[in-house]
């Protein structure tokens, strides 16, 4: 008997261990403000997967900490369009098994072959937007800005709002020169920088996790922004308006995709054909302000999000914008040389 209660003692000390051991996780890296927290925990109610979340501000970030860390830390990445084309060329991504995404086929066609991915081998497009200008209308005409290099008056001095983004301002500087966003001409890159470098005493402030809050505050009244966001902080200052600039704009897609060296894997898969659904999609997109897309989700939603024009643009205004793509490592290190010096001009 002495045995026996032995036994059964030893049996309910180990079961938090063997409980512990087959747990499931899924460590996920995501941009700030685009996977919102009662989704994630709706996900671990419904599966019983445990998500470790966490968020970066900028692809750059992502990018390093992948890169330096030799273990595998996360399952589940967003790299913008132009990360996904880089990561891929070095081997960093999973190609997806697109049988264990059976959600795949409510995603909208036309961001199903990208040139940043062209079979969709490695990435799962998830939200998508637009840079542009925003303005508020309490101090300045929307009418009176309608391209980039408006942007260089001297009547915005201390006033402007940039992304904290090295690409997106990049991109700004060489449409407003006539260059492509993609361009990788080193003489027009420093063209850029030089053009930048003439707007800092125009610059208030760079924000990329702020903006929202920066813009419905009028904390900066004119500059970059996504439009999203702008469509969002306008919901509480009506004041805010988008413009897209007639110089051209970017457009830039992020994704879902899963680092070749995952240790979750299965999990992995599981989050994203979660985030696929289009019930999922829906309370995204109306949480973040966002297009999605997911075109399943965005037929759910009211009216007033799905037909305007600042979230979902029509094809005659997106014919002037441009997708980003990868430039290359020689050019990214151009850009990040000059950005600091940038940032220490300020």
């Amino acid at each position: 008997m002495k045995l026996f209660y032995r036994l059964l003692l030893v049996m309910v000390m180990l079961l938090p261990m063997q409980a512990f051991a087959q747990q499931k996780i899924v460590n996920v890296y995501a941009w700030t403000g685009e996977v919102p927290e009662f989704i994630v925990r709706q996900f671990e109610k419904e599966t019983g997967i445990k998500v470790n979340f966490s968020t970066y501000e900028n692809n750059e970030i992502m990018y390093t900490k992948l890169r330096a860390t030799k273990t595998a830390s996360y399952d589940v990445v967003m790299p913008s369009s132009y990360f996904v084309d880089r990561m891929s060329k070095q081997h960093m991504l999973e190609t997806l098994d697109k049988s264990k995404l059976p959600n795949w086929k409510n995603l909208n066609p036309s961001f199903l072959h990208p040139a940043y991915d062209p079979s969709s081998q490695y990435s799962v497009p998830f939200i998508w937007g637009v840079t542009g200008i925003f303005v508020n209308s309490r101090y300045f005409a929307p009418n009176g800005v309608s391209k980039w290099t408006d942007l260089w008056s001297p009547q915005y001095k201390d006033t402007l709002m940039l992304l904290d983004d090295t690409r997106e301002v990049f991109s700004m500087a060489l449409l407003s020169l006539g260059y492509s966003a993609n361009d990788k001409d080193p003489e027009h890159i420093k063209a850029a920088f030089l053009k930048l470098k003439e707007l800092m005493q125009n610059v208030k402030v760079f924000s990329t996790e702020t903006v929202v809050s920066i813009i419905i505050d009028e904390d900066a009244t004119l500059g970059m922004a996504w439009n999203g966001d702008t469509f969002k902080a306008a919901q509480d200052n009506p004041q805010v308006k988008f413009i897209y600039p007639k110089d051209g704009f970017v457009i830039w897609v992020d994704t879902f995709a899963i680092p070749a060296n995952a240790r979750h894997k299965n999990e992995a898969y599981a989050f994203i054909n979660f985030m696929l659904r289009p019930d999922i999609a829906k309370a995204i997109a109306i949480a973040t302000s966002f297009p999605i897309t997911n075109l399943a989700g965005q037929k759910l939603l009211p009216e007033a999000i799905r037909n305007n024009p600042t979230v979902y643009p029509p094809k005659e205004i997106l014919q002037h914008g441009q997708f980003q793509i990868d430039v290359g490592e020689e050019t990214l290190a151009l850009f990040e040389q000059y950005w600091e010096e940038l940032k220490m001009s300020g």
